[in-house]
């Protein structure tokens, strides 16, 4: 299975993202990938993998039933799968992700003074996300 875990990581944000101040994603009509994410992380820091987080948008916006999680989800992982730089959250919401030593993630508003923090410290792989433009 491949896998899009980091470990003792910060992502920031993107270099060009378009907000200076962490952004809540709007609902319009069902739910987005960006909604998903930011209910599931804001509200349980430190509890999933960027895998489980991945996998459960998966799961819901292909309205999964619990009994097929085991197999879909190997079959989700088998082939190659976007990280978490290229998610809409740090791309363009101004949420960055913190990853701790078993994985498990957390996202932390741009300017607050845990993501300047967690962007200064350099025990931890420092990466971007993703561009959403091209140079």
């Amino acid at each position: 299975m491949k896998t899009t875990n980091y470990y003792n990581t910060f992502i920031e944000v993107a270099e060009d993202c378009p907000v200076k101040a962490a952004e809540v994603p709007p609902m319009r009509g069902e739910k987005t990938i960006a909604n998903i994410e930011f209910e599931l992380l804001i509200d349980n820091p430190y509890e999933f993998t960027s895998d489980d987080v991945l996998f459960h948008v998966y799961a819901a916006k292909n309205r999964l039933k619990t009994k097929e999680f085991d197999v879909e989800r190997e079959q989700f992982f088998s082939k190659g799968q976007a990280c978490f730089r290229a998610s809409p959250l740090t791309k363009r919401y101004g949420w960055g992700a913190h990853f701790d030593a078993e994985g498990r993630m957390a996202i932390y508003a741009v300017e607050s003074d845990e993501y300047q923090r967690f962007s200064k410290d350099r025990s931890l792989t420092q990466m971007k996300a993703v561009r959403s433009k091209k140079a």
